[in-house]
């Protein structure tokens, strides 16, 4: 009889152990989407400037870039909507970024741009770049943010195995 009571007991009970473990899985996802964002902004950061490459038409266009923050869970980048790299990204939002260390390190991150005209986004990154006040303003009709997504990063090193992370 008691054999009977513990079955149904965790008969009882599975689906919300495995609710638990959804829940739990879930977690740990965004933890480590967060975890791979904050790494990638990190490792940028730390170089100081990225290039970044677009295309137009058929023709490849990088140049160098120097602006990058997390808000509100994503991350950003500015730049003019008056300069032909927002245009580039209009037409075809598919990016590539590349940074170097300077010490054999790079990362090479393939994502979507994706515009987003909130003023409080746009004034986050011009707090995070006060440089960039002389230029920009949040309210502006030039001011462009852009957030990352569908994030491919592949770090790399000479000699070494490549790491990938996304999110």
């Amino acid at each position: 009889m008691k054999a009977i009571l513990m079955i149904l007991a965790v008969l009882m009970l599975t689906p919300f152990m495995a609710i638990g473990s959804a829940a739990f899985a879930a977690e740990g996802k965004g933890q480590k989407k967060e975890a791979a964002m904050q790494e990638v902004h990190n490792f940028i950061k730390s170089c100081g400037y990225y290039f970044l490459a677009t295309v137009d038409g058929d023709q490849p266009k990088v140049r160098p870039f120097g602006t990058v923050a997390i808000y509100d869970g994503r991350i950003y980048i500015q730049t003019g909507k008056k300069k032909n790299v927002s245009r580039q990204m209009a037409r075809n939002p598919k990016i590539e970024i590349c940074a170097y260390d300077g010490k054999g390190k790079w990362v090479r991150i393939q994502a979507v741009a994706v515009n987003d005209d909130r003023r409080e986004v746009k004034q986050f990154m011009l707090d995070s770049y006060p440089e960039l006040k002389r230029m920009y303003a949040a309210d502006d009709d030039n001011t462009q943010v852009l957030y990352l997504k569908d994030v491919t990063a592949r770090f790399h090193s000479f000699g070494g195995e490549a790491e990938t992370v996304e999110f």
